[in-house]
């Protein structure tokens, strides 16, 4: 369970996954139409970096998530992409890109700063404390914050940690 309450990993008494990661595919469908677009991973990509992201990553990140190639990617693809076969195909790699734009100061750590920036962005209301009880689920420290594998204890993925 995330220090605000949210439990991302589904509980026994839940048949399914779907509305753990539902935030993070809002966040990157910005027209709101229930599915992502090229367009809204380039407004997404705008917001962070205050430029387009670069069309061969989109085109990157769209030809792995759009199973069904119908040129969108619905919650379902999105989902597969980070938590099924998908992702432990490619490594984690959907979440490596999430984590990179994370560290805005590019250091391999998220710190304290770097997730309240983020949780602010993605619309989330975290206090220092409830950052601080993440760093530390995820098995940093306040001064050197959080590693990618930390990001995945955060986020309930690493399934070789019991919650």
């Amino acid at each position: 369970m995330c220090p605000s309450g949210r439990n991302l990993r589904p509980t026994a008494s839940s048949s399914a996954i779907a509305s753990d990661f539902r935030p993070a595919f809002e966040i990157l469908d910005t027209d709101r139409d229930g599915k992502i677009s090229r367009d809204d991973l380039r407004a997404f990509y705008t917001g962070i970096y205050g430029r387009d992201g670069e069309d061969d990553v989109i085109g990157a990140m769209m030809t792995v998530a759009d199973t069904n190639k119908d040129g969108f990617v619905e919650y379902e693809e999105f989902e597969r992409v980070v938590t099924g076969e998908e992702r432990r195909a490619l490594g984690c790699g959907a979440m490596e890109d999430v984590f990179k734009v994370m560290d805005k100061d590019g250091d391999g750590m998220l710190s304290h700063h770097d997730l309240k920036s983020f949780m602010s962005l993605a619309g989330f209301s975290a206090s220092d404390e409830e950052i601080n009880a993440m760093i530390k689920f995820g098995g940093g420290d306040q001064n050197g914050g959080v590693s990618f594998d930390g990001l995945l204890r955060i986020l309930a993925l690493d399934n070789s940690v019991a919650i």
